[in-house]
């Protein structure tokens, strides 16, 4: 298992942009102005979170889209996108676009399973299809095989002035190298080992072998590289919520704190008929937060992480933890940030970046 001796080789962060229902703009252009500080602060990847019929990033492709043009190092993903609500071909079409015009530096999280609210929305969502859609993980395969440049149609060619392609278009050929799935049981980190994706693990896992967080998760990164063909190559990314207070003020650490109580209660026993488990929040200074990670054996097994920023907070205290995570807490873990090279520099794609 890896010691303070090896350094976290790459530190990225996840939000899910929430807004004001009467000024959307507002939140959106929070969310675009937090990706490109990233950036500047050396941050590896910045990853989107959707929230369908919520007041949250409910188009990350979209989202992605702008920060490409805003950005031109870090690396865009999502985490995750819920296949349940995506039609997997022009969901392929989409990503392979972005891809395009990011220079390569975009990371599809996805996973499956029915919609949220699934009953509630299906009748607008699937009016012809809702008892028959397929939510299985052979959804994530339909997207793998456009996204890998498979035949999609049965023809191509020309007819009349227009040309045709039988495979989804832009293809962009390092796109499936970069497809993610998030994983929360056993079974799926299994099956994601298996078909040669990455694993990102968040902070809910369902407690099938054991009621300890840490345990369940650690248990989860070991089938997957188990079953990948990279082995203990395979790539896994952590994504907890932490909470740096280094710089945050008195009002600001309250408001942490506070945060983090008003859901402490979950993460005391399985929650509901799937039994899932929530890991605590981390809130302290860089020093304190770092040495709890290090006593997590699942942390210890991953060489990347995406932080979460919690929900509800103000454009500042974002500001804030995003500065004492690359400045305090990413040194902490033997991170080093990615220099930013200002508007001159070159275009570098996740593919070729470190």
């Amino acid at each position: 298992m890896p010691t303070r001796s090896v350094p976290l080789q790459k530190l990225g962060f996840l939000t899910i942009g929430l807004f004001d229902e009467h000024r959307p703009e507002l939140g959106h252009e929070s969310t675009l102005d937090i990706i490109e500080l990233g950036e500047k602060l050396g941050f590896d990847s910045a990853w989107l979170r959707h929230r369908h019929l919520q007041f949250g990033i409910s188009s990350p492709i979209a989202v992605m889209a702008a920060a490409s043009q805003r950005t031109r190092r870090i690396s865009l993903g999502t985490a995750v996108t819920p296949l349940g609500w995506e039609n997997p071909l022009r969901l392929a079409e989409d990503f392979a676009t972005v891809d395009i015009l990011s220079g390569g530096r975009v990371n599809p999280g996805v996973s499956v399973g029915p919609p949220m609210q699934y009953e509630r929305v299906k009748a607008a969502l699937y009016p012809d299809t809702a008892d028959v859609e397929d939510f299985s993980y052979e959804r994530v395969h339909r997207l793998l095989r456009a996204v890998e440049g498979k035949p999609v149609s049965g023809w191509s060619g020309t007819e009349g002035i227009e040309q045709f392609s039988d495979r989804v278009q832009p293809h962009s050929p390092g796109l499936r190298s970069r497809m993610w799935y998030g994983g929360a049981s056993l079974r799926s980190a299994e099956w994601a080992g298996k078909t040669g994706l990455n694993l990102l693990v968040s902070s809910v896992v369902r407690a099938e072998e054991s009621t300890d967080f840490d345990e369940i998760q650690y248990s989860h990164i070991q089938r997957f590289r188990e079953h990948h063909p990279a082995g203990e190559a395979a790539r896994v990314s952590q994504g907890l919520v932490v909470i740096p207070t280094d710089t945050a003020s008195n009002e600001q650490i309250r408001k942490y704190r506070d945060y983090a109580d008003s859901r402490l209660a979950r993460t005391s026993e399985p929650q509901g008929p799937a039994r899932m488990m929530f890991a605590p929040d981390l809130v302290g200074s860089s020093d304190e937060i770092a040495d709890t990670l290090y006593e997590n054996a699942a942390f210890r097994a991953v060489d990347e992480v995406a932080f979460a920023l919690p929900f509800s907070f103000d454009h500042s205290d974002y500001v804030q933890i995003l500065t004492d995570m690359a400045t305090k807490l990413g040194p902490a873990l033997g991170w080093e940030p990615i220099p930013d090279s200002g508007a001159g520099g070159e275009v570098i794609g996740a593919d070729v970046a470190r």
